[in-house]
């Protein structure tokens, strides 16, 4: 286990090394530019978001393909996922992590508009759609979709699935002493539960759940910042500065370069908000919508509340708790933050881990349904069900050390042929767009 180890880290600082990094930073800014600031319609995104009305094909609502979406990014990676780049990268991770977010909403944003345009009606009548649609129908290329679709399948049980279990079972164990196979047989009824139903119990599910463990985490973050208020600024000049410097300002810890912040923040940014990932347009390609920029609007708002909201404040908490130079990393590190609000703290992050976990569980199952689906047709979909119900009792008493890096290996060879799609189509985004708010969609886009 320990070779293993080794080599999926050698692998991971390879695919993560410095052309990743220009490749999806630079994806980002080069969106955000072409697209002239896609960012400045977050507002109009979040009130399009809470439309459930059918405004055209599609299987779910605007609101269920985003909170099915925002199940599947709010996971660990905004709970243990930031405490990891904080310990491996220092506190300038968390502003990389953010930066990320920013200019990823371009990018969320971009993914949508070609997985909708994009989308195609299956034998059964549902909609299918995301990166491996437009690789084939919008790039013509065939095996590249096939690529995309294979890594996702398999990734999909590292980032959403042994990842999210193995970490909740972990806390759980750690905070209230349950073995952690209680745990994962727990949360593998759950899922079954849930998932077996298809995509309409998926959305159904999140729905209801995405908004209430979002407000619940927010709250129990918002309380501790309060305890923490005399540290709010110098923890944030700490993490400005440690971020182009390398050199951590609260002391205890030597400081990673700015190539680890730089590493690990967009690394962790990536696997919290998705963005570049091809992932989100997946549910994305079954919203009930007309135009493929409505519904990527609601899309990107995705990224705003997991990493600019969520993730910001969890790394904020992290660094103003002052834990993060005491050597732990992970969950252990975010539950020694939140251990400043006695008994109240812990069974917080408890409670909002178990949340964010399990509804990660079901977002992403419907991901690598959909890419198993584009490779073996719909044959495959209750075989992968079952492997899927399965592989969440196995991530439970799997070492961390392996799912993480597998999770970040996997979410590398997905987000290589997305990001090409993005890049070689830009042009047909920007045109779409530009359709859309000039009134060209019955004047739905024009802006007030």
């Amino acid at each position: 286990m320990h070779t293993l180890e080794l080599l999926l880290g050698k692998i991971g600082d390879v695919v993560w090394g410095p052309p990743m990094l220009v490749l999806l930073f630079g994806t980002h800014f080069f969106l955000t530019f072409r697209l002239k600031g896609i960012q400045r319609y977050i507002g109009k995104g979040i009130r399009l978001s809470f439309r459930r009305t059918k405004e055209g094909e599609g299987d779910i609502s605007h609101f269920g393909a985003l909170a099915t979406a925002l199940a599947a990014t709010v996971g660990t990676g905004n709970i243990a996922g930031v405490a990891t780049a904080v310990a491996a990268g220092g506190p300038g991770a968390v502003l990389w992590m953010w930066l990320t977010g920013v200019f990823g909403i371009a990018t969320k944003y971009a993914e949508a508009v070609l997985s909708v345009k994009y989308r195609v009606v299956m034998p059964d009548g549902t909609i299918a759609g995301g990166p491996m649609y437009v690789l084939e129908r919008g790039l013509h290329s065939r095996p590249l979709g096939m690529l995309f679709a294979a890594c996702t399948a398999i990734a999909a049980f590292g980032i959403g699935n042994t990842v999210q279990s193995n970490s909740i079972a972990n806390l759980v164990l750690d905070t209230v002493h349950i073995n952690p196979w209680i745990t994962g047989v727990v949360l593998t009824a759950l899922t079954a539960l849930v998932i077996l139903g298809g995509i309409r119990s998926i959305a159904r599910t999140c729905e209801k759940l995405v908004p209430l463990m979002a407000l619940f985490y927010i709250a129990g973050c918002t309380v501790l910042l309060v305890l923490f208020a005399s540290e709010i600024i110098p923890s944030l000049r700490c993490i400005v500065n440690s971020a182009f410097t390398g050199q951590a300002a609260l002391g205890g810890f030597a400081g990673a370069g700015v190539r680890a912040a730089l590493r690990y923040g967009i690394a962790r940014g990536l696997f919290s908000n998705e963005s570049g990932m091809g992932s989100a347009p997946i549910v994305a390609a079954a919203a009930q919508t007309k135009s493929p920029v409505r519904q990527a609007l609601v899309s990107a708002t995705g990224t705003f509340w997991d990493t600019v909201v969520i993730c910001a404040l969890t790394g904020l908490v992290i660094v103003a708790s002052g834990e993060w130079t005491g050597g732990t990393t992970g969950v252990a590190l975010t539950k020694a933050a939140f251990s400043h609000l006695p008994h109240v703290g812990p069974f917080i992050l408890t409670v909002g881990l178990f949340l964010f976990v399990f509804s990660t569980i079901l977002g992403w199952s419907y991901y690598g349904e959909r890419a198993a689906e584009y490779l073996f047709g719909q044959r495959i979909i209750t075989s992968y069900r079952f492997l899927w119900v399965g592989a969440v009792m196995a991530g439970a008493i799997v070492k961390v050390p392996v799912v993480w890096s597998f999770a970040d290996i996997a979410n590398a060879l997905m987000a290589l042929p997305n990001l090409l799609s993005l890049l070689l189509l830009s042009g047909v985004i920007a045109g779409e767009t530009r359709k859309y708010f000039s009134g060209g969609e019955r004047g739905d886009g024009a802006v007030p």
